[in-house]
């Protein structure tokens, strides 16, 4: 018997701690379930971390690539230019029914800048976005990157937030496409914290904002 879908008075979101990752698996796990998922599907939210890598969105073009180094360049289908993953950053990848939550892509965006700015004044620091380009900044130097891909009315891929981690390969590149961009992180400012903190802070953020009734934890792999 076909179960009708989760009203917005009950709706479930999952939780994956999936520690470090290899980023294309990663990748295609997430597109997998996008495309399988029912209306009955539960969103989820993917907190990973993973080993260096270059990620070129949609619009990644090759000039925005500086400097020749030994770190893969994998092209990717989510939106924006080119971005560097390595350890000590935090990365949250958003599964979400749009139709169901009844909010469009730039309300998402919205969101993943919103509690990111939220979670970081918990540790005193006052962010901001910028409509000119997304993500959220501190000082003009860039801690958070976004980068979002819809299908079927669902969004994967989301959003990552420099903790403590070797920022030298940003250097490699333009970031997000920008000359010149500055890259800071957390620890750049006197905060010490786990992935783990900030991925809890990020969730209860979240929580308020969109009309999720329980969180529930799900299994630690990438298997769908």
């Amino acid at each position: 018997m076909k179960t009708a879908p989760d009203t917005p008075n009950d709706l479930t979101l999952k939780i994956r701690q999936l520690g470090q990752q290899d980023y294309q698996a990663t990748w295609l796990a997430m597109k997998d379930f996008c495309l399988t998922r029912t209306e009955n599907t539960a969103d989820e939210v993917w907190f990973v971390e993973h080993p260096p890598v270059f990620t070129q969105g949609v619009s990644g073009t090759p000039e925005h690539i500086l400097t020749n180094s030994d770190i893969p360049i994998v092209q990717s289908d989510r939106g924006g230019q080119i971005t560097y993953h390595g350890p000590g950053q935090l990365v949250m990848y958003v599964l979400f029914d749009l139709r169901r939550l009844n909010i469009g892509i730039r309300n998402l965006v919205d969101i993943l800048e919103n509690i990111t700015i939220l979670g970081l004044k918990q540790y005193g620091l006052k962010a901001c976005a910028r409509k000119d380009a997304p993500g959220v900044y501190l000082n003009d130097k860039k801690i958070a990157s976004l980068g979002l891909r819809v299908k079927k009315g669902c969004s994967y891929h989301g959003l990552s937030v420099n903790i403590d981690m070797d920022l030298t390969p940003f250097s490699y590149i333009n970031p997000c496409g920008y000359q010149g961009l500055e890259i800071t992180q957390l620890s750049e400012h006197g905060v010490k914290c786990q992935l783990s903190d900030f991925s809890a802070i990020l969730l209860h953020e979240l929580k308020e904002q969109l009309p999720y009734a329980q969180l529930m934890l799900g299994p630690n792999t990438l298997h769908v």
